[in-house]
């Protein structure tokens, strides 16, 4: 049901697929920038299984979900999983649900992190890959929650960054349906990065994943500014229909 939405409507460009086939079977965090609710998620599934299958860098031919990796989790806000029997169904399938320590039904909070959220993400670790989106938003250049740095010295899995673009221009901010088609998406899988998991700092973790995932404020120096504009102008929209309703 989804594959046309990166092999059809519109392209999916890969590079780095490679390295899923070298990794272990279990403990493996891949932590990325985040563009939609969903499909940012739903294309990493097709990407890691394809490439277990023996494909590079492609997913044509939808025959590798005949056979899929199913110890395959995501970390999700818990509010969010909730909300239709479309989401609720995702859930079911692979989602870890977290109760966000800052963020509840449009409003800001603060609130004390959910050890059984931690514990958790850790039995997903152990069981299998998880995927995580540590800004904890789908708002670019956002800070990187310190728990996910926290997870990675408490755990100690292999942590491999993804960077994603083009999801947010083809599909709604829910990533369920195609805005716009035509639209070139683009996946690039990283080698595991190098963590020292007793003696780096969670400061120093939290930069690595920045600059790993391209979210370093660093990097909006070198953005284009019709870029940012645009960005920006697609916010206001947004803000507007949800105040009009």
């Amino acid at each position: 049901m989804t594959h046309q939405r990166y092999k059809g409507f519109n392209t999916l460009e890969i590079d780095g697929s490679e390295i899923i086939r070298d990794l272990p079977g279990t403990k493996v965090l891949f932590v990325s920038n985040h563009q939609t609710y969903f499909a940012d998620v739903v294309a990493m599934f097709h990407v890691f299984n394809a490439s277990l299958s023996g494909r590079a860098d492609s997913i044509k031919n939808v025959g590798y979900l005949w056979s899929p990796k199913l110890n395959i989790y995501y970390v999700a806000a818990a509010e969010t999983m909730k909300k239709s029997l479309l989401t609720k169904i995702l859930a079911y399938v692979g989602s870890i649900s977290i109760e966000r320590t800052w963020r509840a039904e449009g409003q800001d909070v603060q609130r004390q992190v959910k050890m059984s959220d931690i514990s958790n993400i850790g039995r997903a670790l152990n069981d299998g890959w998880v995927i995580t989106f540590p800004q904890g938003t789908t708002t670019p250049w956002k800070p990187l929650r310190k728990g996910t740095a926290h997870i990675i010295k408490k755990y100690k899995p292999v942590v491999v960054p993804v960077v994603i673009d083009g999801f947010r221009r083809s599909f709604d901010k829910k990533g369920l349906h195609v805005k716009k088609k035509g639209i070139l998406q683009s996946m690039v899988i990283k080698e595991p990065l190098v963590i020292d998991y007793e003696n780096d700092s969670v400061e120093s973790i939290i930069e690595k994943l920045e600059y790993a995932i391209e979210q370093h404020p660093s990097f909006l120096k070198v953005i284009p500014q019709e870029e940012l504009l645009a960005y920006e102008e697609a916010n206001k929209q947004r803000k507007w229909r949800k105040e009009k309703a």
